[in-house]
């Protein structure tokens, strides 16, 4: 397969033509969350309340950034376990989330949402933190300060790698590497 370069915010067909195993270069803006940012956002949805970031056709990469060393705009940006956000990522697929980027598998409910709400998970590599953070060219905390490194930022990145591993068809990399291997 090709690599494919993809521009925020994604859009419905961008998503639809998405599969497993692409390598994909991510430009534009993305957001950042962990597990602390993700149930606050889901607490204003529950309370009818406004969220401080338009999430529609974003991608949320789950990360916790190093502090910025001298001449630079973030520390290491490294993906976390993509299985913390599980509970909260179904609601925000369906308010419009497009893109996920993190490490590991997805739980059903979060490969359900997708399917039928149009989006993609996304890994990046795990181990690659201080290279992946060479992609980020801007950084700014945009909600929650006070959750440090947990905070949500808004990243602008330029040729940001990653790999499809949940399309919105329902296609699983990990499970569709795993027949693989074991045919051999």
């Amino acid at each position: 397969m090709t690599q494919v370069r993809l521009t925020t915010p994604l859009t419905d067909e961008t998503v639809a033509n998405l599969r497993i195993g692409q390598q994909v270069l991510i430009n534009g803006v993305i957001y950042t969350g962990r597990d602390a940012a993700h149930k606050r956002l889901v607490e204003l949805l529950d309370q009818g309340k406004e969220l401080p970031v338009d999430l529609q056709g974003q991608i949320i990469y789950y990360v916790g950034p190093s502090p910025a060393p001298p001449g630079r705009v973030i520390g290491s940006a490294g993906p976390t376990t993509a299985g913390r956000m599980d509970a909260y990522a179904p609601r925000l697929i369906e308010i419009g989330l497009k893109g996920m980027i993190g490490k590991g598998a997805r739980s059903e409910a979060v490969i359900e949402a997708m399917k039928k709400h149009g989006a993609v998970y996304f890994a990046a590599i795990g181990g690659a933190a201080a290279l992946i953070s060479k992609c980020i060219e801007q950084a700014e905390v945009v909600a929650y300060p006070d959750l440090g490194a947990e905070a949500i930022h808004k990243f602008v990145v330029k040729d940001f790698p990653a790999i499809v591993v949940n399309d919105a068809c329902g296609g699983d990399l990990y499970q569709e590497g795993r027949k693989i291997y074991a045919e051999e």
